[in-house]
């Protein structure tokens, strides 16, 4: 159990925790977004990050501090707070990006964590290789082994009250970030940051993203707080945090800025392109576009830079609500609907669906059925898992419509797309409460029938009618032969025939629950 980070809050994998930071004496709440602060370039003054914008925690680079002898004589000595001007908790990289970009820098992870530690850095990072994808196995496999001789490295160093970061690498190769995950999670380390996940984001492979992450907390514990590098467009955070990230770092709000480019959780727009600012944060109340375009560069560089960031902490205030409401994969559903390949990742994430509903909540408040997608939610998947726990007996009916007079059925169950059936107690419990479409697609009907399969399968004793209403072809090929498929009118009919004291009653209740 990790002590310093505490789980306060769920939904899906995406949590609202605690992050204590001892050496900083500063507890930050996640999920939390990292302004990367480029000692060179004050866009942004980290104290005015801390007032203006609630951020709690910060990070910069060391290698780049240690390197420029100006700022390592600074930073050395008065420390990295006070040179910076910032109360809260400061993450230092340690030139991995480096090594990434130009294939050799000269520090070692040992020389490196004790520079952060001297510096006064609160969560620091060894020396890993960030392996990029889709690189031959082999040469994923033993970057991985440098990585984890970083992890070794930095267990041995004398790193004081600092946390420190045991990076999750092994490129596009779901198996090894798995292994990786496993092998950080196993360190006496603090901090697991998933790597080398920017390229794909770049190239907008979220869907490789999602394997990737998905991959790594599948190694990773529970508890482990998550630090996913380099992601900060506000577009794709919401399904970061519902596959369980917890820390995001960003320099994009800057870098963005500088090319003239305006941040939206719907993706990036071109200032120069736009006639209106369609955000209500300070900037873009008081200032119109024709305004930021005359303000001079970098003027207008310091103006879109501080929209970037408002619109990026608005959009992680918006999520945490989502964890706290239940409904964190409507809004990924929302976000989803943004950009082709963000309904990549969405689907992805779907695909991980089993791994999520371990950590997803047993009750929420509504589950609101917006798309085919919503078919394959844990949800459904949970429903069909607990067939197990549900005995039917006799001959039951399963009806999408309401229960029948008369005694030729032993027992009726509803059936409602994309759940299956249930027993009919059940029908106020989540998520049977579910707000589903009268238009619904194959996809919910085909994922009622794999519930119908599992019920059979669990009750080979008893006998099943299905009451349908014209479900398409491909739903009921997923039924198992052995149940009898009827519409709902013709057994209202043979209800009727068989009961006609009760004709109205029984006509009126499949009718009735069908309306619904």
């Amino acid at each position: 159990m990790r002590d310093h980070f505490e789980i306060r809050d769920g939904d899906l994998a995406g949590r609202i925790g605690r992050l204590t930071v001892p050496r900083a004496g500063v507890t930050v709440e996640t999920p939390a977004l990292l302004p990367v602060v480029n000692p060179n370039i004050d866009t942004i003054p980290p104290a005015k990050l801390e007032s203006e914008f609630g951020a709690e925690i910060l990070i910069t680079n060391s290698y780049i501090i240690k390197k420029n002898d100006h700022l390592r004589e600074e930073a050395l000595d008065v420390g990295l707070h006070e040179m910076l001007d910032f109360d809260g908790a400061i993450m230092t990289d340690s030139g991995s990006f480096q090594l990434a970009e130009y294939g050799e820098i000269d520090t070692t992870t040992e020389e490196i964590l004790q520079f952060q530690r001297d510096i006064g850095t609160d969560i620091a990072t060894p020396v890993d290789i960030p392996t990029p994808p889709d690189v031959d196995r082999e040469q994923a496999e033993d970057e991985l082994e440098v990585t984890k001789q970083a992890i070794a490295d930095a267990e041995t160093a004398d790193t004081g009250d600092m946390l420190v970061n045991a990076p999750v690498q092994g490129s596009t190769y779901p198996d090894l970030r798995e292994a990786a995950g496993r092998h950080a999670s196993a360190s006496d380390l603090d901090v697991f940051p998933v790597g080398a996940v920017v390229p794909m984001m770049n190239a907008y492979r979220y869907d490789d993203m999602v394997d990737a992450v998905a991959a790594a907390k599948r190694g990773l514990g529970v508890d482990a707080p998550v630090h996913l590098f380099g992601a900060g467009h506000p577009m794709m955070l919401a399904l970061a945090v519902a596959l369980g990230c917890d820390l995001f770092d960003s320099a994009a709000y800057a870098l963005y800025a500088r090319d003239g480019r305006y941040l939206t959780v719907r993706g990036t727009e071109h200032l120069e392109d736009l006639d209106y600012l369609p955000c209500t944060c300070p900037i873009c109340t008081e200032y119109s576009p024709d305004d930021l375009r005359a303000a001079g560069s970098k003027r207008q560089e310091k103006l879109l830079a501080e929209h970037n960031l408002h619109v990026t902490f608005a959009e992680l205030r918006r999520i945490k609500q989502a964890i706290r409401d239940g409904n964190l994969l409507e809004l990924v559903e929302e976000r989803a609907r943004s950009h082709p390949t963000m309904l990549d990742g969405y689907r992805a994430l779907l695909d991980h669906a089993d791994q999520l509903e371990r950590e997803d909540p047993a009750s929420k408040g509504a589950f609101f059925y917006a798309s085919n997608e919503s078919a394959h939610r844990p949800e459904v998947r949970r429903h069909h898992a607990r067939m197990d726990r549900l005995t039917a007996e006799g001959h039951v009916l399963l009806t999408e419509g309401g229960t029948p007079s008369g005694d030729t059925f032993d027992a009726t169950w509803r059936v409602v797309p994309p759940f299956g059936p249930f027993p009919r107690a059940l029908s106020e419990t989540y998520p049977l409460t579910a707000e589903v479409p009268e238009r619904l697609d194959r996809d919910a009907y085909e994922q009622a029938a794999t519930g119908v399969s599992r019920l059979v399968e669990e009750n080979p004793d008893a006998t099943f009618t299905l009451a349908h209403d014209d479900w398409p072809k491909t739903a009921l090929e997923r039924v198992p032969e052995s149940v009898e498929l009827e519409s709902l009118s013709d057994v209202s009919e043979r209800l009727a025939d068989a009961n006609p004291s009760d004709e109205d009653a029984t006509t009126s209740a499949l009718d009735a629950a069908t309306d619904e």
